[in-house]
């Protein structure tokens, strides 16, 4: 898988260099330390989607055009047919498919998303603003929401403010399938 962060990063540096400001202010603006700022534009280490989400909302651009380095270009709808959405290489091991990344002026990222099984030990928390939507299609998923664990199963969902830190895996030594929208 190749790590997309490391192109992700100079767009994030030079959307910063475009603004005249500095990490500082970057950090100021986004309500977020410097340090964590400074480490997404190092190009070093993955770059969580919420964050991404924050940046594009925050500067009224576009999530694709930070991810793609492509501007989206359809305003009135969008079409994506079965396994045709745009894979967005997010996370080892997790299959990300954007399914609105030519729709301009999204006010939501839905995505498909396949999580594989791994041990409880492997989960990693993460947490950004906004608020999520997850709707199960197949498998089982277990979700850590701060301390507590859910089951959810085909049919499910979940919907949770973004700020509480969260973490997935598949059950069953299955893939777990399901649509996540991020507001």
């Amino acid at each position: 898988m190749q790590e997309s962060y490391k192109e992700i990063a100079p767009r994030l540096v030079g959307l910063r260099d475009s603004l005249d400001i500095t990490i500082n202010e970057m950090s100021e603006i986004l309500q977020i330390d410097a340090e964590t700022v400074a480490l997404y534009e190092s190009a070093k280490v993955e770059i969580p989607v919420g964050y991404l989400l924050q940046v594009s909302k925050t500067f009224s651009m576009d999530l694709m055009a930070l991810i793609s380095g492509d501007e989206s270009r359809l305003r009135n709808y969008s079409i994506v047919k079965k396994g045709l959405g745009l894979n967005v290489d997010r996370r080892e091991s997790y299959d990300y498919q954007s399914l609105a990344s030519r729709f301009t002026g999204r006010k939501m990222e839905p995505f498909y998303i396949k999580v594989p099984p791994k041990e409880r030990a492997d989960m990693k928390q993460v947490a950004h603003k906004g608020q999520e939507f997850i709707y199960m299609l197949e498998g089982r998923l277990e979700i850590l929401l701060n301390d507590e664990y859910h089951i959810l199963e085909v049919g499910d969902s979940l919907y949770f403010n973004s700020k509480t830190p969260h973490a997935i895996r598949g059950l069953d030594n299955k893939e777990a399938h399901f649509i996540d929208i991020i507001l």
